[in-house]
């Protein structure tokens, strides 16, 4: 039944995307989802459709990996050294606050433009893994704690049995709104970029000489790139979080 509601839903989007198509009656503006998919078939029977694909999964990827671990390391060490946190505070607080288009100009200039997409994707991802690791074991239950300690729980047991249980929902929470944000702000900064064989080089180019079927056709692949990566990634997570103690 709900899948049958959802098959509904996307046909009504199609439905009024061709309807736009037809009404605006100006394909430089906008194409209807027919000549989008004749467009994406056509690139996808190419090689260097693929390459793009693949280079821009490992950037964005790599960013949201590094961020992920390094986030999740970082805010346990903030946890249990609470001067640490203090350290970092000034430093996480910027990162959340500084806008993307100054980090991608940073960037730019510092890492080049293949690495453009890894960093920015590092740096929009990892407040939110670091500051919800560091909520996530504050909300530790506190007789668990006195428990581990009255029974001499090991390390590996106690922070197995007792802290993962209390990250759970927040580092999944979190990971659920990384993960599609990694993909918004890598392929904007391959836009801005424009680095050899990327999505973001496709869809400056489309946009340099007005193909509007290709651009729209890139737009859908990041879309299903985006979903599919947040989809198998999450569903991991939740698998390694959800185990019962």
């Amino acid at each position: 039944m709900k899948k049958g509601k959802k098959i509904l839903i996307l046909l009504f989007w199609l439905a009024v995307w061709q309807g736009l198509a037809l009404w605006m009656d100006r394909p430089i503006l906008l194409v209807g989802p027919a000549e989008t998919a004749a467009a994406l078939l056509r690139m996808a029977a190419e090689g260097d459709f693929w390459i793009a694909v693949f280079s821009s999964l490992v950037r964005i990827g790599g960013g949201f990996a590094l961020a992920f671990f390094l986030g999740l390391a970082l805010g346990s060490a903030a946890y249990f050294r609470p001067f640490l946190g203090e350290l970092l505070a000034p430093v996480v607080t910027a990162m959340k606050t500084i806008p993307v288009a100054s980090f991608v100009i940073l960037a730019l200039i510092w890492a080049g433009a293949d690495r453009l997409a890894l960093v920015i994707s590092f740096l929009v991802v990892f407040p939110m893994i670091y500051l919800n690791t560091l909520a996530g074991l504050r909300s530790t239950d506190p007789a668990l704690l006195e428990m581990c300690e009255v029974f001499r729980v090991g390390w590996p047991q106690k922070v197995w049995n007792v802290y993962r249980p209390a990250l759970a929902s927040y580092l999944l929470s979190a990971s659920q709104v990384a993960l599609g944000m990694s993909w918004k702000s890598g392929i904007a900064a391959e836009v801005i970029g424009t680095p050899d064989y990327s999505i973001g080089e496709q869809l400056y180019m489309a946009k340099i000489y007005f193909t509007t079927n290709e651009l729209l056709a890139w737009t859908v692949t990041v879309i299903a790139l985006s979903f599919v990566f947040e989809k198998v990634i999450f569903a991991l997570l939740k698998k390694v979080m959800e185990v019962r103690p």
